[in-house]
């Protein structure tokens, strides 16, 4: 058996994200409160617009950080499982019937295709990474 995992490349994964989160809320609603206190009302009014767009941001971040895309032989088997955005998706096709169309002139994926589907994959890859990937693939099908 063979398995290529392709993940998106991030920076914090979604408990550190969720850790820094609760960090930037008590520290802007200290610093709210205690203007809020003083009499200066205006500022916590900026500062819950403030946390409500950084809120919105970290949602869309958090949703796409484990996004994953996979490639796994096993005998004549070809499986490809894509997770994008909490979907999953999973394809089977026979390794014998299946084609791998190299990436156009700037594109960023590449396609392999079988008789009636193409699948889009690669799109977390940088082009050296796409190319040792569809040479090591290319010998397990066809």
């Amino acid at each position: 058996m063979k398995i290529w995992l392709m993940k998106r490349n991030c920076s914090l994964t979604p408990r550190r994200l969720s850790q820094f989160y609760a960090a930037l809320i008590c520290f802007s609603l200290t610093i709210g409160i205690g203007f809020l206190v003083v009499g200066v009302w205006m500022i916590m009014i900026f500062t819950l617009i403030e946390l409500s767009v950084v809120t919105l941001g970290f949602l869309i971040y958090a949703r796409h950080a484990l996004d994953f895309e996979e490639i796994r032989i096993e005998g004549t088997q070809l499986t490809i499982i894509k997770f994008i955005g909490y979907k999953t998706q999973q394809y089977q096709f026979n390794t014998r019937w299946i084609q791998v169309a190299a990436p156009s002139q700037g594109s960023k994926v590449f396609m392999l295709t079988s008789e009636k589907q193409t699948i889009e994959l690669g799109q977390f890859l940088r082009s050296s990474q796409q190319q040792k990937l569809l040479a090591e693939l290319k010998p397990c099908l066809g």
